[in-house]
């Protein structure tokens, strides 16, 4: 910049703008992006001053679209602060992204898990329905059909060694499940 001959001046210029396309070459070479796991795919050419990048520009104006295609994203000072945060904003969006997915699977999973209990809880309550059906059935066959036939033993003058303890009937039903999330309960009580 500070060169009095105009043609020796342009010449460097130009040789900077060659610096620092060759740079952009290099960088994107490197790949650096490929080397980690959670990284935006491209890499910053930091140019410590606006005027050394616009010194660029003016001898090669397609260093910027040069640099993008390379996935090199040139960078100044001013422009630097911008990028990064960018950058750490489509982080946090990355991350609740995430953290949205994984509640989303864990909310079907247990979702799943509460149909497969549901229907476990279906099963137990038509058994213990057929069990108090049972039990009340085989109460009734005791009281008309068995115990008759037992008495006419004390009639014939037989006396037992004990005494035959009372049995109730069992009045309690199941409870019936009638929430509008158990469309299976309703097909049940049908």
């Amino acid at each position: 910049m500070s060169c009095t001959d105009e043609d020796e001046r342009a010449a460097k210029l130009r040789h900077h703008a060659r610096q620092v396309r060759d740079h952009i070459t290099k960088l994107s070479a490197k790949s650096y992006w490929s080397q980690f796991a959670a990284t935006p795919e491209f890499v910053i050419l930091f140019i410590p001053g606006e005027t050394f990048l616009s010194a660029a520009l003016e001898q090669d104006p397609s260093l910027i679209e040069e640099g993008v295609n390379q996935q090199v994203i040139i960078a100044t000072p001013t422009t630097l602060i911008a990028l990064l945060r960018a950058v750490s904003y489509g982080w946090r969006q990355e991350t609740i992204a995430e953290s949205a997915k994984a509640i989303s699977d864990l909310g079907r999973e247990l979702y799943s898990r509460l149909a497969t209990m549901t229907d476990h809880f279906a099963k137990v309550g038509r058994g213990l329905e057929t069990a108090v059906k049972s039990y009340n059935e085989t109460v009734g066959s005791l009281e008309t059909r068995v115990l008759p036939s037992a008495r006419k033993f004390k009639e014939q003058g037989i006396s037992p060694a004990a005494e035959l303890a009372p049995l109730n009937v069992v009045e309690r039903s199941v409870r019936a499940v009638t929430v509008p999330e158990l469309p299976a309960a309703d097909a049940d009580a049908a």
